[in-house]
Parts: structure tokens; C-alpha cells; sequence
């Protein structure tokens, strides 16, 4: 069974003066497990559909189902990892690490211990006690993640995360939070504007056009060598094959 299904959605923004066609007649299936990443032209709807899978906001038409069952709102076994870290400079990395078990009442102890376990397993067990002023972007991209992780979501959604870090710190974070994910067994999905880091990270990729959007092609990623870092995969000579076609797919619902 698909933990995510998409089912002939379109979605539409109201205001007092108009109206806003985001998304057209969209359908997605990602599998248990399964890593996916979307990839669009800028305003096409990306995000939007990240918060109709995340229960957020609710299709015009058509049906969003997570473990087969329709979804009428936000749900527990999702986790979504915004494009900003979201960190509280006044609490320490730990007790930011756990501002989402308490909100949701979560037994405090059990989640302490996940969270240290989580901090050790992923590198940043010496600084459970810092700052976030005191940690680098990708250090706190790391933390915010971990943050998700404690509430041990099934799906986890994520909204180009990496977009605010500089080039060289992208590529880093893009090896270990795919490291991280593929050993926490979740299901992705990835919303980037970087073709690069959508076909080195993900089983697949989704492209959507331009607004009104919907998906036009879905690529399965394979590399002879098997599943490899992202930073590895850049340099199989599959990397530039599927570059090309996700290019010549997107480019014509590119406006420049």
C-alpha cells in the first residue's frame, strides 16, 4: 500500500479580488520507504501541494490519502522540515531538539532520550548544551531535522531545506541528511529547486510546470553503482543523462 496518494487534486487560492489556480489535476503515489523529490519553476505550486500532503490546507477537488485512508487534517505521522531552522536563540540545542514533543504532550523522558540518542548517533551530542548562535547553518539544519526526528514520524516533508546555505555547505548537508533519512527508513519527499540535488538525493523525481501546475514527468533514479551519497552520484556518468532529460522537461515552463 502507498503511504501517499494524490489523487486528481487541484487547488485554489482565494482573496477578496481574485482568484488563484495553484494546482491542476495532480497525481502522486510514493511507496513505504520511497525518497521523491518535486522539482518546478519558482511559484508553480511546489510548497502548496507539500501542505495539502502535510494535511494543512485542504484540495478545491480531488483527494489527498495517507496509509489509504482520505486525510481531513494535519496528521502525527508527518513531519515537515521547513526551508528555515526555526530555532529559538534562548534555549539551548537540546531543549530546542524537543519543543515539538512538548507541544504535543509527548512523555518527556521518553523523548529526552531520543533526542540525546538522535544528537550522539548524527554528531551533535557535544553540543546539546550550546547556543544555536554557536553553531554553523548546516549544524542547525542538522538540529532542526533531529527536532522532526524525535516525533518519530512515518512521512517526512521537506521544503527545500538547504536553499539558505552556501553552496559547499548545501553539498555537505545534502550527504548526510540523505545518510540520515535512508537510516531512519523514512519516507520522503523533497521540494528543491537545485535539478542536482533532486536526482542525487531521490528514487525518483517529479517535474511540475508552471502554474497552474501538475506533473508533467516522473524520472526513477537508478545508478549502476548501486545507491550512493549525493556527492558520489554527481560524479556517475548517469548524473548528467538525467540532468539533461529533468532540464528538457522543466525549461519549457521556465520563464525567463
Amino acid at each position: 500500500m502507498a503511504q501517499i496518494e494524490v489523487c486528481g487534486v487541484s487547488h485554489r487560492y482565494f482573496t477578496m479580488k481574485e482568484e488563484t489556480e495553484a494546482l491542476r489535476d495532480v497525481n502522486l503515489r510514493v511507496e513505504a520507504g520511497e525518497f521523491v523529490s518535486l522539482v518546478g519553476p519558482s511559484g508553480c505550486g511546489k510548497s502548496t501541494l507539500l501542505s495539502l500532503i502535510a494535511g494543512m490546507i485542504q484540495p478545491t477537488r480531488g483527494e489527498v490519502r495517507l496509509f489509504g485512508e482520505p486525510l481531513r487534517g494535519p496528521s502525527r505521522r508527518v513531519g515537515y522540515m521547513l526551508q528555515h531552522d526555526s530555532l529559538f536563540e534562548w534555549r539551548d540545542v537540546l531543549r530546542n531538539v524537543l519543543i515539538g514533543a512538548e507541544v504535543r504532550g509527548l512523555d518527556r523522558k521518553r523523548s529526552e532520550r531520543r533526542a540525546l540518542e538522535l544528537l550522539d548517533r548524527y554528531g551533535l551530542a557535544e553540543f546539546a548544551w550550546h547556543t544555536p548562535r554557536q553553531l554553523s547553518g548546516g549544524m542547525r539544519q542538522r538540529v532542526a531535522l533531529i527536532r522532526t526526528l524525535v516525533l518519530e514520524p512515518e512521512i517526512l516533508l521537506l521544503d527545500e531545506p538547504f536553499s539558505a546555505l552556501d553552496y559547499q555547505t548545501r553539498l555537505s548537508l545534502g550527504d548526510e541528511v540523505a545518510r540520515i533519512l535512508r537510516d531512519q527508513g523514512k519516507t520522503v519527499v523533497l521540494v528543491t529547486h537545485d535539478i542536482s540535488e533532486a536526482i542525487t538525493m531521490a528514487d525518483r523525481v517529479m517535474v511540475m510546470s508552471r502554474r497552474p501546475a501538475t506533473i508533467t514527468a516522473d524520472y526513477p533514479i537508478r545508478y549502476a553503482a548501486g545507491r550512493l551519497d549525493p556527492t558520489a552520484a554527481r560524479r556517475e556518468p548517469e548524473f548528467a543523462q538525467y540532468f539533461n532529460r529533468v532540464w528538457e522537461e522543466l525549461k519549457d515552463h521556465v520563464r525567463v
